[in-house]
């Protein structure tokens, strides 16, 4: 590959960039589309084979079986190109989940079981995450790092929902505009973001800015969801009226859906709460027609979700490295996290669902899909590592949490919500009241579980 680039251009830096970026962009596509389809095949969403590539692609077995060639196709220039890059993707892939959420139609009450749902998924986890952090604080922990910080920041680790992995599943099986999917999407948002306002006091006590660095973050982002929602939203009416009219999205109506989002992030990064949540909030002030909304994920779906978040899943794969886990101690930490960090999420979030009137089968699938954490624990512990919060060995074991959590999803998932029941949820209207289950459907479920 250096021999190309120097044949093809010589003293050119600009087109040596692009020799050395779009090889990295193939061998990533490929992999992605390989594993993919893997998880496709094993009963799995094709977004835990794209995660699971990305991994793959980093030291874990790429650099560890050929590292010459892993340096070869991702060299150091090319990885802040890579950064910058799946950075857009995930902005604009969750400006389109917020978007498709059709928050126009609402059941009476929904807010209050949202929020319900979003504590029984950050509290138990939180706290059992804390005392598994306390527990293993010599273990695992920088010597600089006390044992409360670094405590909380494993409860807030564990206490996140892999918010765009989820919306992912849901739209893959129609069901983002369910009452069951309704309202796990907004606890979901609701938990990523105390989870975030969490990670911004770890950062100012660790960092040295103190609580009125991470009191400023949480007033400014609060600010900012509030002119989105009340402001932007209605200077953007006007998008939706020309769509009711034409019928289409121009080339004006797509600069403005693109340049939305893409500020709405760069906003939210300087705020501290990472762009993610800016591209989210962004998506909920689009048009509220149904047509505009499905335009819109028609339009820009497939090449956000195929280009650009696989690219996401090899920048975080390329810092993650498994074979620093190692011995009987971390196999131990290990293992007394994923509990902590299971327990906390699944039968939380289920007991929560069924105290709110759904079914033990709703409940449960509900459960199984809140407990992944696929991409938002890569964001939160990356964030972490590269602030000297959290040792590799804790990256590394985090990393397994994620996967293990996110592959258990759709099993456990499916044992709760066979194919005919999900059916049921796919048509039931966004504005149905909670539905209530048959007691031997209840049983079979517990059983089951």
């Amino acid at each position: 590959m250096p021999a190309l680039t120097q044949v093809a251009a010589p003293g050119d830096p600009n087109l040596e960039l692009v020799l050395k970026v779009l090889p990295a962009l193939v061998v990533i596509l490929v992999a992605a589309a390989i594993c993919g389809r893997l998880a496709l095949m094993v009963m799995q969403p094709r977004v835990l084979g794209e995660m699971v590539a990305g991994v793959l692609l980093g030291p874990t077995l790429f650099g560890a079986l050929f590292p010459d060639a892993q340096a070869a196709v991702f060299p150091g220039e090319v990885r802040p190109i890579l950064y910058v890059l799946s950075t857009i993707g995930l902005t604009l892939y969750m400006f389109l989940v917020g978007a498709g959420l059709d928050h126009g139609a609402r059941v009476p009450g929904e807010g209050r079981r949202a929020a319900t749902l979003a504590v029984s998924g950050v509290v138990p986890s939180l706290l059992l995450g804390a005392g598994a952090g306390a527990a293993l604080w010599g273990v695992l922990s920088r010597p600089d790092v006390g044992r409360w910080q670094f405590a909380f920041f494993v409860g807030g680790a564990l206490s996140l929902t892999a918010f765009p992995m989820l919306a992912r599943i849901l739209y893959e099986r129609g069901l983002e505009n369910s009452p069951l999917g309704r309202l796990s999407l907004v606890a979901a948002s609701i938990d990523d973001a105390a989870a975030w306002c969490l990670l911004a006091v770890l950062s100012a006590v660790h960092l040295g800015s103190g609580l009125e660095g991470a009191l400023r973050t949480i007033v400014l982002a609060a600010l900012f969801a509030v002119v989105m929602l009340l402001l932007v939203t209605r200077l953007l009416r006007p998008l939706g009226r020309d769509f009711a009219r034409t019928g289409e999205l121009g080339p004006t109506a797509m600069y403005v859906v693109v340049l939305v989002p893409l500020t709405a992030g760069w906003i939210t990064d300087w705020i501290g709460i990472y762009a993610v949540f800016g591209g989210f909030v962004a998506g909920l002030a689009m048009p509220r027609d149904p047509a505009f909304r499905q335009a819109l994920h028609s339009r820009m779906m497939s090449v956000v979700s195929t280009l650009l978040l696989p690219v996401f899943f090899t920048f975080s794969g390329l810092n993650t490295d498994l074979g620093g886990i190692t011995g009987g101690s971390l196999l131990l930490a290990l293992l007394v996290i994923m509990a902590a960090g299971f327990a906390g999420k699944y039968f939380g979030c289920a007991l929560s669902m069924r105290a709110l009137g759904f079914g033990w089968r709703e409940a449960y699938a509900v459960g199984a899909l809140m407990n992944a954490r696929g991409l938002m624990i890569l964001i939160f512990i990356n964030i972490g590592l590269a602030q000297g919060m959290i040792t590799q060995e804790l990256f590394a074991i985090l990393v397994l949490v994620a996967v293990v959590t996110t592959a258990s999803a759709m099993p456990l998932y499916r044992l709760a919500l066979p194919e005919r029941y999900e059916r049921d949820q796919a048509s039931q209207p966004a504005t149905d009241v909670p539905p209530s289950e048959p007691p031997d459907r209840a049983g079979a479920i517990q059983g089951a579980s």
